[in-house]
């Protein structure tokens, strides 16, 4: 995947945990790993927590647009269950997704917070054994 017209895509999330949910979004962000792990459509997730700053960040990658489907398809209880603990302060969009996908993104996040869409001019994904801790 050296070319610009890559159907992946990049999700990063930025969530701001509420006050005193720090435990629950631990346990629910678990979960919907989890179960993304098991039966999520991602290549890849993973989140990161800047507890001093009450910040979470989310990165998920996509195949393609139609794997972003699936996942809401699938996810949407974890979904719901992980924003009983924070909320959406940016959301970003590596990559180039379809209408459908680019809408629901926008209808989603409506305008609780700062979307942004960045298409992909180069790069590669090189996924091996060693790269899990």
């Amino acid at each position: 995947m050296t070319t610009h017209d890559s159907t992946v895509l990049l999700f990063r999330n930025t969530m701001r945990i509420t006050d005193g949910h720090l435990q629950g979004f631990r346990d629910a962000i678990a979960g919907a790993v989890a179960f993304a792990e098991q039966h999520g459509p991602q290549l890849m997730v993973e989140t990161f927590l800047d507890e001093e700053r009450m910040l979470a960040h989310s990165f998920q990658l996509y195949q393609d647009s139609e794997a972003v489907r699936l996942h809401w398809k699938l996810a949407d209880p974890y979904i719901q269950e992980v924003m009983k603990h924070c909320r959406v302060e940016r959301f970003e969009v590596f990559g180039e997704p379809d209408a459908d996908v680019a809408a629901g993104v926008r209808s989603a996040l409506g305008e609780q917070c700062e979307l942004t869409f960045s298409p992909r001019i180069a790069g590669f994904v090189r996924f091996g054994t060693g790269l899990r801790p």
